[in-house]
């Protein structure tokens, strides 16, 4: 386990340096937080998220979902909220903190309903974890109780790196 943990902090060492990877972050902030904007906001409208019909499984969650009244309402207030939290560089790390279980809970629902959109729900699963594992750094300390070091700034700004990375 410690070596699994070791590897996850010399890859955001590195990539904390690279501007790219900065970039891709930033983009995956961005994108995550426009996947949950509509679909909030058409909750808090209190309108119907999907036009599937009553006959798919997954129509039927979302018509009794719909029926709930606050709580539906509640969800999307929570979905714009979390996309917001995202978009401020300085609250990333909490929005993708309850991004997470959300975005699970949608992908776990797409696949035991069989949903044709699984796959998006995934890659979504899969960039809230790039992005979680991107502020690692920050992130350890809270789950692991380490003492945060005096010098973390410096680590960070220390030879920024503009080229590409391979694979």
């Amino acid at each position: 386990m410690t070596d699994i943990l070791n590897r996850i902090r010399q890859w955001c060492d590195h990539a904390k340096t690279n501007r790219w990877h900065r970039y891709f972050a930033t983009a995956l902030r961005i994108s995550l937080a426009l996947g949950f904007i509509p679909s909030g906001i058409v909750k808090i409208m209190g309108e119907r998220f999907t036009a599937l019909p009553a006959t798919h499984p997954l129509g039927q969650y979302f018509d009794a979902l719909h029926l709930t009244g606050y709580y539906y309402t509640f969800l999307g207030i929570s979905q714009v909220g979390v996309a917001l939290l995202l978009l401020i560089p300085r609250t990333a790390l909490l929005g993708a903190l309850l991004y997470f279980p959300i975005i699970l809970n949608i992908c776990i629902l797409a696949y035991a309903t069989r949903f044709e959109g699984t796959r998006i729900t995934s890659l979504m699963v899969l960039a809230c974890m790039y992005l979680l594992c991107w502020d690692y750094g920050r992130l350890k300390y809270m789950l692991l109780s380490e003492r945060p070091k005096a010098d973390n700034r410096a680590s960070e700004t220390r030879k920024r790196s503009s080229k590409f990375p391979f694979v």
